[in-house]
């Protein structure tokens, strides 16, 4: 991380840090035409109670293991100080709007008022940002997003004390919807993105780009403390069942089933509420044809049979590493740590031309 002589790249590099539940995942690609390299990668740990409402309330702490992670644990190099930094989903607000055919200059003002009616904090203490989908003759369909500024800030705070030059805030939701359209064949067709954490799973609906977006509590570590309780093991053993057997047929699977069922069924009822809710947005004109798993959870063997059978609609499991090449003699993730990146390396798909054109 004191390396700075690759720091003036012409193209501008950057890398992606996802702060999480817990953990830290930083990663940096590098763009080949169609195709990206993995230069460098690594996860590290914090104290959980760092980070409280989505704010850091202990920047010491987490800079500290930030550098701990530099120093010991990249497979790689990370070689450049900009940096794209994740914001939890959970604390972000996102709203899809139809606006009327109004001048450019207009937009933020329509963005502003619209938002004042369903996000509780007062618009002075919120960043707010839209993209536009589609125009018509008609309308102007776009999707806003706002975030606290305590939250943010709290970030810049912490970009200070590393030495690190933020270029861009993403949402955990958008960050997975990126990984999603850049490394998915079948990224074209409407889909329900999962996104497990270790707690609560975010979960999208995508439809060349983010529609709406929910978080229900409840994710990979959460099932594993079910299954410790239920089997009455360790959370160790708990894991270990978890990562190797999951739902799937085995001589526990209907205790483990009866443990996770009251999470999973919370979280088949928000699925339909929200394919639900855009094939009405739509007027059935489209349809959710697939849904796709992503995330430390949705490594569980069964999960996406179990969902299948339940939602009468193909899931399956995103692998963030599929479709990415390693550098020359780069160590690859461990299979269960894999899924680990999503967030990572949908920041570090981020385009430096698409942010200083």
């Amino acid at each position: 991380m004191n390396k700075t002589s690759t720091y003036f790249y012409k193209d501008k590099p950057l890398f992606g840090l996802d702060i999480g539940f817990s953990s830290i995942k930083v990663m940096q690609l590098e763009n080949h035409g169609k195709d990206w390299t993995v230069l460098g990668y690594g996860v590290g740990a914090y104290d959980e109670g760092s980070i409280k409402d989505g704010v850091i309330v202990d920047h010491e702490h987490v800079a500290t293991a930030i550098l701990e992670l530099f120093k010991k644990n990249i497979i790689g190099e990370i070689n450049t100080r900009r940096v794209a930094l994740t914001l939890p989903a959970t604390h972000t607000f996102s709203r899809a709007m139809n606006l009327p055919l109004i001048r450019d200059e207009e937009i933020e003002e329509a963005v502003n008022l619209e938002a004042e009616q369903y996000i509780p904090i007062a618009a002075a203490d919120l960043y707010m940002d839209y993209e536009v989908i589609e125009r018509t003759d008609k309308n102007i369909e776009l999707l806003a997003v706002a975030v606290p500024k305590k939250i943010v800030d709290s970030y810049f705070t912490l970009c200070q004390l590393l030495g690190l030059e933020p270029i861009a805030f993403d949402t955990s939701t958008n960050a997975a919807g990126r990984l999603f359209d850049k490394q998915d064949e079948y990224s074209d067709i409407p889909a329900a993105i999962i996104d497990f954490g270790s707690i609560s799973a975010d979960i999208t609906i995508r439809d060349k780009t983010s529609i709406v977006s929910s978080t229900i509590t409840g994710g990979g570590d959460t099932y594993t403390s079910l299954i410790a309780k239920k089997l009455g093991v360790s959370k160790e053993e708990a894991h270990v069942i978890k990562t190797k057997y999951g739902i799937s047929k085995s001589k526990r699977q209907a205790d483990i089933i009866e443990a996770l069922k009251p999470e999973l069924d919370q979280l088949i009822k928000e699925m339909r509420r929200m394919i639900r809710y855009y094939e009405e947005r739509t007027e059935s004109k489209k349809k959710i044809e697939q849904i796709i798993t992503m995330g430390g959870g949705s490594n569980m063997p069964g999960l996406s049979e179990y969902m299948t059978g339940l939602l009468r609609i193909p899931v399956r499991m995103c692998d963030p590493w599929q479709n990415l090449k390693l550098r020359h003699k780069l160590q690859p993730p461990t299979g269960t740590e894999k899924s680990m990146y999503v967030t990572a390396a949908g920041l570090s798909l981020i385009e430096p031309k698409e942010l200083f054109a």
